[in-house]
C-alpha cells in the first residue's frame, strides 16, 4: 500500500460510525454511597415511585430512606424476620412478609404506622402485589405455597400449593402471575384470579433460580441462577430463549421498559447489564462493579438508577449444627445503599 492509500484508509476508518453495540453501550457506574448503618442483616428491597422512596428489609424492621437526600427518615418497626416489602399506592398501604412470625404487616404509606397484622403460609419470604386481582401475594418458603391476601378486605383469599420453594414472583398485570421455584429449578405460572396453577416450566440450564423480572409487553422472564446465569424464558410457552453469563451470588433481577435493559444484582460485587435488543436476541451490555454482599436491589423506572445495599464484613462466626456455613460477621455502623446510574 503506497502513502496516499495509506491516508485514504486511515481518513476511512475514522470517517466510519462505530459500531451499534458500542455507541449504545449503557455505560452504568456507582453514583454515590449513602450511609445508613444499624444492625441486622437484609433481604429485598421496594422504590416507591410515588414518594420517591426507598424500602428496605432490615431484619426486624424496615428502613425508609429518601432517596434524593439519602437519608434514613423513618422505619416501619416490628417485622420480626422480614423479607420483602410490597406497596400498593391506591391504597395508600404498605405490606411487609415478616418470616419469623408467619405473618404480614399491614401499614399506612403516609405515616407508616401499622394497621393490621395478618397471619399467613409458614416462612414467607418474597411478596408481591398484583394489580389485576388486587390482590398482595407472600411466597412461603417452609409450607411450599403461596397466600393471596385481598387489599380490599385484608382477609386472606385463599392459599395455592406450589409443589417447591418459592423464591421471587411477578406479575404481568393481565391475570398471570409468575414464581421461581428455587429447590426444582423451574417456574410456576398461575392465575391470580381464580387461584390456580396454570403451567409448570423446567428452567433449563438453570440452578437454583432466585431474582425473577419480566418484559411484560414482550412477555419475556429473566431468572437469576445460582449457576451464574440469567436465563430468559418466553412467558407463554415456556421456551428457554437464552442464557447469558451473570456475576456469582445472584438474589435479584429487575428490567427496565425505558431503556430495554435487565439487571442481575450479584453478591460478588458486580451489577450485570443485560440488553434486549429484540424479543430473541439478548446481549450482556456490561458488568459495573459494587460491593461484596451487593446481591438485592430496586430500580427506579423513572430514572432508570438501581439501588443495591450492602455492608462492610468481618470474619464469620465458628460453625455450629445449626448453622454449619455461617456467613461472615457485619461490621458495626457499615450497611449502605450504593446508587448506580448512567
Amino acid at each position: 500500500m503506497n502513502f496516499k492509500s495509506s491516508l485514504f484508509a486511515v481518513a476511512l476508518t475514522l470517517a466510519l460510525p462505530l459500531p451499534a453495540h458500542a455507541a449504545d453501550a449503557p455505560k452504568y457506574h456507582i453514583l454515590r454511597h449513602m450511609a445508613l448503618g444499624g444492625d441486622g442483616g437484609w433481604d429485598y428491597l421496594t422504590f416507591d415511585p410515588v414518594g420517591h422512596r426507598l424500602f428496605i428489609a432490615r431484619s426486624t424492621r424496615v428502613m425508609v430512606v429518601d432517596v434524593a437526600a439519602g437519608q434514613l427518615t423513618a422505619e416501619v418497626v416490628n417485622t420480626p424476620g422480614v423479607h420483602g416489602i410490597a406497596l400498593v399506592p391506591d391504597a395508600g398501604q404498605g405490606y411487609a412478609s415478616n418470616g419469623r412470625e408467619n405473618t404480614v404487616t399491614v401499614f399506612d404509606l403516609k405515616d407508616l404506622h401499622e394497621t393490621a397484622r395478618i397471619k399467613v403460609g409458614d416462612g414467607p419470604d418474597a411478596i408481591v402485589y398484583d394489580p389485576f386481582s388486587k390482590r398482595v401475594f407472600t411466597f412461603n418458603a417452609k409450607s411450599k405455597d403461596t397466600t393471596a391476601i385481598d387489599v380490599a378486605t385484608g382477609k386472606v383469599a385463599g392459599t395455592i400449593p406450589l409443589g417447591g420453594k418459592p423464591e421471587f414472583s411477578v406479575s404481568d398485570g393481565k391475570g398471570r402471575m409468575y414464581v421461581n421455584n428455587e429447590d426444582k429449578s423451574e417456574i410456576v405460572e398461575f392465575d391470580p384470579q381464580a387461584l390456580k396453577e396454570t403451567h409448570r416450566w423446567k428452567l433449563t440450564g438453570c440452578e437454583s433460580p432466585s431474582g425473577l423480572a419480566m418484559d411484560r409487553k414482550n412477555r419475556r422472564l429473566f431468572a437469576g441462577c445460582d449457576n451464574k446465569k440469567m436465563v430468559v424464558m418466553n412467558a407463554d410457552s415456556g421456551a428457554v430463549i437464552a442464557a447469558l453469563p451473570i456475576g456469582d451470588g445472584v438474589d435479584a433481577n429487575a428490567f427496565d421498559p425505558g431503556t430495554m435493559l435487565a439487571f442481575s444484582s450479584n453478591g460478588e460485587g458486580n451489577l450485570t447489564v443485560v440488553k434486549e435488543e429484540s424479543p430473541d436476541k439478548f446481549s450482556v451490555a456490561e458488568t459495573v462493579v459494587t460491593e461484596k454482599g451487593a446481591r438485592t436491589m430496586a430500580l427506579d423506572l423513572e430514572t432508570h438508577k438501581v439501588y443495591v445495599v450492602t455492608a462492610k464484613f468481618g470474619p464469620a462466626p465458628a460453625p455450629t449444627a445449626e448453622a454449619p456455613h455461617p456467613r461472615p460477621s457485619i461490621l458495626p455502623n457499615s450497611f449502605e445503599v450504593i446508587e448506580i446510574g448512567q
